[in-house]
Formats: structure tokens, sequence, C-alpha cells
């Protein structure tokens, strides 16, 4: 016979482990192991449908610049900044960009976005005869991103998890783990930071009507910086989006994948 404490006595199951255990940051990386090329190509088409593309700014930039350049260019061979000529150009620009884009069949919804927004730039200027305020939508329209990221971070409802949330069905599930409200909160200060930047930049330069450098500040604080903070903001969110992900496959039952790998 065995006496009982040479018995070997059952460990704590694994629910149990997870359920006690402390967090442990470096779990969500023990997930990167287990991802396959589709996850992370999904996981960064997510990120882009939540935060916009690249292509957008693209879109905007170019017909800006066409603005900046034939404004200051009409000054300096005519003698005179022609803003009726520089407004129409940037037009011609923007439909040229958007044609492409149909062409190309992509996204109607980006072309459409940035060519309405082109208009409404364009209109503001003809209608104050000032070349600097082509560029107060944009600065306004950074306002209104800025404050909607900071007030969803202090009343502790991100952004960034309630637009995820939104794309994947997952509605407000997000908010049941406090890992991910931890970093959809993280990444969403990127984003306050990034608009944050475009203003201290921009607003001083509009105030003094510097219509050169605003155009110069629009383009390098456009898709450049985007691409940094989406770059960052896929850093910070991987390891909880990967965690959630092998969650949501432990404890399906149905057979289906999770919406964060489709």
């Amino acid at each position: 016979m065995t006496s009982e404490s040479d018995t070997p006595k059952p460990g704590p199951s694994a629910d149990d482990q997870s359920s006690t255990a402390p967090a442990d940051p470096a779990d969500g990386d023990r997930g990167w192991e287990h991802e396959t090329k589709a996850d992370v190509q999904a996981e960064r088409a997510l990120l882009v449908r939540a935060i916009g593309g690249w292509r957008g700014l693209f879109d905007s930039g170019v017909p800006a610049a066409v603005f900046v350049i034939v404004y200051l260019a009409s000054g300096t061979f005519a003698g005179d900044n022609d803003l009726g000529l520089a407004l129409w150009l940037a037009i011609a620009a923007g439909a040229i960009v958007a044609v492409w884009r149909l062409v190309r069949r992509e996204s109607l919804q980006q072309v459409l976005a940035g060519f309405v927004g082109l208009g409404v730039s364009a209109f503001v200027a003809s209608r104050t005869g000032r070349a600097e305020d082509f560029f107060l939508p944009g600065i306004l329209i950074n306002l209104a991103y800025g404050t909607a990221f900071l007030v969803s971070i202090l009343i502790r409802w991100p952004l960034l998890g309630v637009v995820i949330g939104f794309i994947t069905g997952e509605g407000l599930a997000w908010r049941h783990d406090r890992r991910l409200r931890r970093a959809y909160a993280a990444a969403s200060w990127i984003w306050v930071g990034v608009f944050g930047l475009r203003l201290l930049i921009q607003v001083p330069l509009y105030l003094a009507e510097a219509v050169g450098p605003l155009g110069v500040a629009r383009i390098i604080l456009g898709w450049p910086l985007f691409l940094a903070a989406a770059y960052l903001t896929y850093r910070v969110l991987r390891p909880a989006l990967a965690r959630a992900r092998e969650r949501a496959n432990i404890n399906g039952t149905d057979g289906k994948d999770s919406s964060l790998g489709q």
C-alpha cells in the first residue's frame, strides 16, 4: 500500500491557473508563437480599417502640394499669388487621383472622402480669399479627432476599442478584458499625440499666414507620421489581440474561427 504522503496530489487545473495567476505582461507575447501569416495580415488589415488607410492621406496630400506649389509659383513669376488658379489646379489633381483610384477599382469610400474634403477646403479658401484657409478644415478635423480620442480615454472607453469591436462584431466584449482595455487606451494615446502634434505645428503657421510652411507641414505630418503611428499602434495592440484570439479559439465550441482571425 502506498501511504497518503506517497500519493501524488492533483495540481490546479489550467482554468484555475488562468484565473488565479497574476497578470504577466509576457503572456501576450506567447500568443505570437501560434500566429500564422494570415493572422498577422488580418490584424494589420483590421487596424487599417479602424484608423483609416494611408491612401487617403496620400490622396489629400497631392492636391495640397499642387495648391502650395502653384500659389507660390504664381506669386514668384507673375508678381501676384493666384489663389483661384491654385484652387482649380488642386481640384484637378484631386480629380486625377480619384479617377486613378476608380480605374484600379479601389475603395470608393476613401476616394469620395478625399475629394469631398478637398472640395470643402477649396470652398472655404475661395469664400474667404485667404490661401491659408485652404488648410483650416484639416486643422479643425485634427482638433475634433484629437478631442474625441482624449475624451474616450478619460472616460475609459478608448475609441480604438470601440471601433475595432464594431468592425470585428465583438461589440463591447473587450471591456471585460483588462489587458485589452489597457492596450486600447495606450494605443489611443498614440493618436492623441499624432493629432496634438499636428495642431501644435499647424496652428501657429496658420495664424502667421505661412502658406508654404503649412503645405510642407501638411505633407510631413500626413502619411509619414501616420505610418509611424500605425506601426506603433500595431506593436502595442498585437500581444493583446493575439491573446484575445487564442482565448476565443479555446472557448469556441462551434468550430468557427475567431473574428479577430478573419
